[in-house]
Formats: structure tokens, sequence, C-alpha cells
């Protein structure tokens, strides 16, 4: 495939920064969205998530420039991690801490899969129906959060109010799904947050008391004091979930890989799943949820007809320089929780639909057996996902992050499904060498 711009050709500075604006806007609503998510889990204040959001957006952004310049090298958007977020929202009962210091050691164990070639014996065990299993798995372990975002406890909107408005905004979202095409369509979730933000203000109200204790100059968002703590219950947990982003990681590579045709790939990927592990790794340290690369690129290069990897420094500088702005992040810190979920909703339809394909497409004769692999692991995951806290609270503590997380149950089950108790799958493309390239992020979903 022909481009207006190949892999490492530098265009024009005006289509430079046109190309670069297009990266930013694609690289923020899944920053907003997750980190928000997170930022709410554990700061109650706008100060505190605002501050959260700073320290992200900076993350984010020195690792798109280290994976572009010294990475995988390839035109790829990378974002917070929606593999990570379920491992935190499992494990919010634990010393803050505890779930920071496992996402530093992920990176580091990240790094050492990458280097030390054993990603590759791993990946083996992660046939196209395990992958199938952790993409749908993902989704419905989020089901929980977005219930309560759209609850919304403690707002003076009603329930209902926020579940009519919820129901609308998703039924729009669907119909310019459809009928958009290119860069419109690329970057809908964009537009989506925007004009439900937009409507709901215009319909309830804006609360803009939260914005008068927001700094409106530059500011270093600095980085925390973190106090190394080693949950061992904590880091078995992690440790799945960055197993699982590794194979998304790498997904999203070959995606992209297939797309520009660059030489080496496989010293890239190497690369690339490094310059990850060391994202996280600094992740740890400020005390944000990690990066991973995300599969919604390909669409992005096509449709510009453009694959320079330079064209997404200005976006990755957009984020470090967002980084620095209070008030950017605090106005977006202000987004009404029912627009969240209504994205989240969105963004996790097209990743059901994502792990539904790779199941079916790596599967010569769907049929009851096969499918069971996927069916028992959903159904634990689901039961494991909407257990009362009260009951949670229950289990041993050492044990807790790992029997009271849906997809670390979910994911046992597909793999003792997959390999013990139904082990020959009839698939069509069977390859060692790594899962398919649609085991990636569907639509920037962060896994």
């Amino acid at each position: 495939m022909r481009f207006n711009y190949g892999l490492d050709e530098m265009p024009p500075w005006g289509p430079w920064l046109v190309f670069g604006l297009q990266w930013f806007i694609l690289a923020v609503p899944p920053l907003i969205i997750l980190g928000k998510v997170v930022a709410g889990l554990q700061f109650a204040d706008v100060e505190g998530q605002v501050l959260y959001l700073q320290r992200l957006s900076l993350v984010t952004g020195l690792t798109l420039i280290a994976q572009i310049l010294w990475g995988h090298r390839l035109p790829l958007i990378l974002g917070p991690s929606s593999v990570l977020l379920v491992g935190m929202i499992a494990s919010q009962t634990r010393v803050i801490d505890a779930i920071y210091s496992s996402i530093l050691l992920g990176g580091v164990f990240t790094v050492l899969l990458a280097v030390t070639g054993l990603f590759g014996k791993l990946v083996r065990f992660f046939t196209p129906r395990v992958i199938a299993v952790i993409l749908l798995l993902v989704a419905v372990m989020l089901t929980p959060t977005i219930l309560n975002l759209i609850i919304s406890e403690g707002t003076e909107i009603s329930v209902l109010a926020n579940l009519v408005f919820a129901l609308v905004m998703l039924a729009v979202t669907f119909l310019a799904h459809r009928f958009l095409s290119g860069f419109w369509k690329s970057s809908l979730m964009l537009w989506s947050l925007i004009a439900g933000w937009l409507t709901f203000t215009a319909l309830f109200g804006f609360q803009n008391e939260a914005l008068t204790a927001i700094d409106w100059g530059v500011v270093y968002p600095g980085s925390p004091e973190l106090h190394f703590t080693f949950d061992s219950a904590v880091f078995t947990a992690f440790l799945i979930c960055f197993l699982a982003l590794s194979l998304n990681d790498l997904g999203s590579m070959q995606a992209v890989g297939e797309i520009v045709k660059p030489p080496g790939m496989k010293r890239r990927i190497t690369r690339g799943l490094s310059v990850t592990g060391f994202g996280n790794i600094v992740s740890g340290l400020m005390g944000v949820i990690g990066p991973v690369n995300f599969s919604g690129s390909p669409g992005v290069i096509v449709s510009s007809n453009c694959a320079s990897r330079f064209t997404l420094i200005p976006a990755a500088l957009g984020l470090i320089a967002a980084a620095f702005i209070p008030a950017f992040m605090g106005i977006i810190a202000m987004i009404p929780s029912v627009v969240v979920a209504v994205i989240l909703i969105y963004i996790m339809s097209m990743q059901l639909a994502t792990g539904l394909l790779v199941a079916v497409e790596s599967m010569q004769k769907p049929n009851l057996e096969n499918l069971l692999v996927i069916g028992l692991p959903l159904m634990l995951g689901t039961v494991i996902a909407f257990l009362p806290a009260e009951v949670v609270s229950t289990f041993p503590a050492a044990m807790r992050p790992l029997l009271g997380n849906g997809f670390i149950i979910g994911l046992a089950a597909a793999l003792f499904m997959e390999h013990v108790v139904l082990p020959r799958g009839d698939y069509r493309n069977p390859d060692q060498n790594g899962p398919p390239a649609a085991a990636a992020d569907a639509d920037h979903s962060g896994e």
C-alpha cells in the first residue's frame, strides 16, 4: 500500500501539524475516560483528580515519544490500559502503594518478557479462543463500574434521568458510527463526548464551584511519594493483567505492521514491548495507570493516507504540554459521569464485537464445544464481578485480589478449558509466534 508520506518520511510543517492534531484528538478521549474513572476511585476532591490527570498525561506523552523515536517506531497511538483498570478496580480495597508497586513490577516483568524471549514461549498458551475470552472479559468486568457511573450517587440528578440520557446519547452515538466515515468516524469518541457534555450541561446545568480551586497557571504536576509495598496477592493479580497487556501490545503492533510493512518487524516488537514496560515502570513511580499501544491506528493511517511516525510527535508534545496546565485537566474533570459511562459502553461494545470476531474467525467449524471454552469463563467472570462488596470482604485478605477479581478467575477458567478439558480446537490460522492482530485494543479500549 502506497502512502503520501512513508513511515520514516517527515511531512512539511503544515501537514505535520494537521496530522499531529488529528492524532492528539484521538489520544485525548481514552486518557480522559479511563483516567477520570481511576482518578474518581482514588480522589474525592477535584484537585486530586486534576493532579492525577496531569501526571497521566505526562507519562502518556513521554512514553509515546519514546515509542516513536526508540521503541517500535511505528505510527501507533497509546494510552491508559483498560486491563490494568480492571486490576485496579479489583484491588481498590488494598493499600494504594501496593497497587502502584505492582504496576512498577509489572513493567519490569514486561521488559524481561521482551528482552529474554520468554514472551514467545508463554504466548503459545494464549490461543485465539483464550484471546477472545480476554477481550470479552475486560468489557464484562467494567460493567459494574459503568453502572456506578450512571447511578452517580451524591448528585441531585435522578437515576432515571441519567439512564434516559445515557440511552438517548448511546443511540445517537451509534447512529453517528453508522453514517460517519474517515476522520470523523475515527474521532467519534471525542465528538460524542463533547456533544454529550454540552447537552447534559444545557439540560441539568453546569457545576462550576470546583473550578474556583483550580490553578489557572502553568504548574508542574510533580510525583507522589511512593512507598514500595509488596503485596503478593495484588502482584499476582497484576502479573496476569500484564500478560494480557503484553498480548494486546503485540497485537496492536502486528496490526499496524500489516498496513505499513516495515522492515525488521521482530526487532520493532521487542523494542516496542520493552518501551511499554518502561512506561509502566514510570507509571508506577508516578502513581498512575500504565500505558499500552492501541489498535485503532490502522484506520487513521488508511483514511489519512499518511504512515509517517513523525506525525505523532505533535500529539505527544500536546499531551506533555497539557500535563502542565491544571485548568485544562480541571475542565476535563468536570465531565459528567453519565457521559463517561456512555463512552465506555461504546468502547466496550467495540471490544465485545472484536472478541466475538476473533472467536468465530479462528474456528473452521464453530460448534458448542468450541464456544463452551468462551462461555464458562464469561459466566464465572460475570458472577465474580457482581459479587457484593460485603461478600468479597469475607474472603481471606491475602487471596481477595485474586478470588475477587473476575478477570483473573475467568482467564484461569479459559486456560483450563482450552488446555485441559477441551484442548482440541479447530483453528484456521494456528500461529505459534503470536496472537492474531485482532487481539488488540478495539477502538482505543486500552486493554
